[in-house]
């Protein structure tokens, strides 16, 4: 049917004519946009008058024909052969028919069919039901001869179940048949610390036969494993009675108490005034050129306040000396993520540096098991990164004493970092750092003024690094920020200044640096969350404020003018860490010689693919098979059970974790299966096939397959077990990466 020409009234628009060209399926992406449409452009005829002022410039024209995929880009592929945000798979791996293969969640049923929608939005408060037997065995019994249990406190009263072969034959769930029957923790370590209750307790058990005639059921040893020189493996374990005592109050910190003092004192006396610029950032305000009132009446205003400035109490400790290099990748702290068995998992695929999960401060200075329970830490991850410094001399650095595990708090008020500084240095002796998250998204953290609100915040924020550093003995203090919390206002760049020359207060009266060792930044603000892709430029542009920084230091070195190496950040120099997509080795170099940082931090990238690390180590791509793929699944199941226990409880906990694990892996599309490299964090891939049914397996978006693939190793699920993913539409987000 023919319409109206807008532009032309007296002309009709007629329908196209058929052409060759008619079975084209265009893409999305080719679509014309309002801006280009004939209304639009009559609008705009009408309103600013003659149509001729609207002719584009070349440079313009370039520019829209670039952005509608005409342009080639620098790796001779046009814009049509790889979309941005589709991974590039090979023809014959995608499918027509979306139900049959990986990845096909609310994909479009045709090229004009009605898309299946998606529910958007966290599940929040998310259940798990509950993975326990349905009567418990009483702990008087659990590691104990069926014959010579322990006393229990509570006798005829006690709840759980007191006799031995009752609860294995009524209570208990049967055995796994997995990992052949062989009870991993009993296996690894020599004896299984949940005795009756583990669900391979027919690996460690038998029936002994006593002298008078009876038969006992007893645990076994592994007699392969010397259990009296084989630890649990698990190190920052606290105390009960240091639990206790934060408990009830009764844990002092007066390091902690008496610097905290010292702030307050430095906030009521001189304080930088609202809208006060630093005299580093404006030195010409000292002394005006006209000798202006107002130039006379700063000077005597930073007069009165150098006179009621109080010195701090005590200045820091010297810091062990710190390395971050090309040869070190870090994993990030993740929550939920990145727990014990996963951080373990990445350690042997090749991970320098690691992080607890984020801890918030107030249940840790509340003696918190939960809480606590973050700050764990494997032996794997005390050993020393890998150190090769070839281009650089590190003064002072002992490779031997370094280890790679490094702590992660949250805290919204200075006195809370501080207690907190001084009781993780004096109760975790395995720690290499401890980092100040400053990038958190989550509104739960927000709001309370902690994580990516301490960036609008930077004065809080100088005293909460001044005093933990103060506080924390050798361990140095990192801080982890993003840009900003508002997109297009980052503001990073100027909290990178001020943390490294200090603020108002520093500059005016002779304090110095915030003392900060190292600066992660995340190239996004709070507001993207993790939408778009990073702002390497813009990580660029704070790599080169500390470059200069640095350099000074070096200049000053062992001349008069060179500071108290006490206020200084440990090595001597402030290492730059950036952090955002990165996916692959090529990633990671390109970061590292574009962006001039020291190293790279990665978080999703690790979760889809924990091999990243061993890309990195050698420098090209790695097929993992499927095989190999699921091999990684067994072994963090068996990380998990040494961890959380080989019971019904534990073996639930594993199975939570695992598919938490298994809703990021799922994204991993093979390299065999792509036509073009590098792979992008940011591309969703459409309908594909694998190479064989395991791989198409290991794909699937539906967490019932992942379930499926956990029963491979755990068995069936307990009847009361729920998992729910943390997004409803399995979105590429992770919380609390900062």
């Amino acid at each position: 049917m023919d319409g109206a020409n807008p532009l032309e009234p007296h002309e009709t628009l007629k329908p196209p004519s058929d052409t060759p060209n008619k079975e084209r399926v265009a893409h999305p992406q080719d679509v014309v946009l309002p801006e280009d449409s004939a209304v639009t452009k009559a609008e705009k005829v009408e309103r600013h008058g003659a149509e001729d002022d609207f002719e584009e410039s070349a440079a313009k024209r370039i520019k829209s024909d670039a952005s509608a995929g005409r342009a080639v880009e620098s790796n001779g592929l046009t814009k049509s052969e790889r979309r941005k945000g589709v991974a590039p798979i090979k023809p014959e791996s995608v499918l027509s028919n979306i139900s049959e293969g990986a990845a096909h969640q609310g994909q479009a049923s045709s090229a004009r069919g009605k898309r299946k929608e998606k529910s958007k939005g966290q599940n929040t408060s998310r259940s798990f039901g509950s993975s326990k037997d349905e009567v418990g065995l009483c702990s008087s019994r659990t590691t104990k001869p069926e014959f010579s249990p322990a006393e229990c406190q509570y006798g005829d009263k006690c709840r759980f179940e007191h006799d031995l072969r009752k609860y294995l034959r009524e209570w208990k769930r049967a055995d796994l048949t997995t990992f052949g029957g062989i009870c991993p923790i009993w296996q690894a370590k020599g004896k299984c610390n949940v005795g009756w209750k583990c669900r391979f307790v027919g690996s460690h058990m038998k029936e002994r036969h006593n002298e008078d005639g009876s038969k006992e059921l007893i645990l076994t040893e592994n007699p392969n494993v010397d259990v009296a020189t084989n630890g649990n493996g698990t190190l920052n374990e606290i105390s009960t009675q240091a639990k206790s005592d934060l408990m009830k109050r009764k844990f002092e910190t007066p390091r902690a108490d008496e610097f905290n003092k010292w702030l307050n004192t430095l906030a009521q006396g001189i304080e930088e005034p609202q809208g006060q610029q630093s005299t580093r950032d404006d030195p010409e305000r000292l002394d005006t050129e006209d000798g202006s009132a107002n130039g006379h009446d700063h000077n005597q205003d930073i007069l009165d306040r150098r006179v009621r400035y109080v010195s701090p109490p005590f200045l820091p400790s010297e810091k062990r000396k710190l390395y971050f290099g090309p040869e070190t990748p870090i994993l990030a702290p993740l929550t939920t993520q990145g727990n014990l068995p996963f951080r373990r998992l990445c350690v042997s695929l090749g991970a320098q540096l690691t992080y607890s999960e984020m801890a918030m401060s107030l249940p840790l200075i509340q003696g918190q098991k939960s809480e606590w329970a973050l700050l764990r830490a494997h032996e794997s991850e005390a050993s020393p990164p890998v150190f090769q410094s070839r281009n650089e001399i590190v003064k002072g650095y002992d490779n031997s004493r370094d280890l790679k595990f490094g702590a992660q708090i949250a805290a919204n008020k200075p006195w809370q970092a501080l207690k907190v500084a001084e009781i993780l240095t004096r109760l975790c002796p395995h720690l290499r750092l401890i980092d100040l998250n400053c990038g958190c998204p989550i509104d739960l953290v927000y709001r309370t003024g902690a994580g990516s609100a301490l960036l609008d915040s930077q004065a809080k924020l100088d005293k909460i690094v001044r005093g933990m550093n103060a506080v924390s003995g050798d361990v140095p203090i990192t801080v982890k920020i993003r840009m900003g919390t508002k997109d297009n206002r980052p503001n990073a760049l100027k909290l990178v200044d001020r943390l490294i020359y200090g603020g108002y207060e520093a500059t005016n009266y002779g304090g110095g640096g915030s003392g900060v060792a190292a600066i992660t930044l995340h190239g996004r603000s709070r507001q993207q969350r993790y939408t778009k892709s990073a702002d390497w430029e813009y990580i660029a542009d704070c790599a080169a404020l500390i470059k200069r920084f640095n350099e000074k230091d070096d200049r000053l070195a062992d001349t008069i003018a060179e500071p108290d190496p006490r206020t200084q950040p440990a090595g001597d120099k402030v290492y730059f860490i950036g952090n955002g997509d990165c996916y692959s080795h090529v990633d990671y170099q390109q970061h590292l010689e574009e962006a001039k940082v020291d190293s790279v931090m990665v978080a999703r990238g690790a979760l889809i693919k924990p091999w990243i690390f061993e890309e990195i180590e050698k420098g090209q791509y790695l097929d993992k098979s499927a095989t190999e793929r699921l091999a990684l699944v067994e072994q963090f199941v068996r990380y998990g059970l040494e961890t959380w226990g080989s019971d019904e409880m534990g073996v639930g906990t594993t199975r939570r974790f695992l598919l938490e694990w298994l809703s990021f892996a799922y994204r991993y599309v093979p390299v065999g299966i792509l036509e073009h490299l590098p792979p992008s964090l940011q591309d969703r891939p459409p309908a594909w096939r694998g190479r064989n049914e395991l791989e198409t397996l290991l794909g699937s978006d539906n967490y019932k397959d992942w379930i499926k693939i956990s029963e491979m190793f755990l068995g069936p699920a307990h009847r009361d077990f729920r998992f729910e993913p943390k997004h409803k539409s399995n979105s590429y987000e992770i919380e609390a990466e900062g």
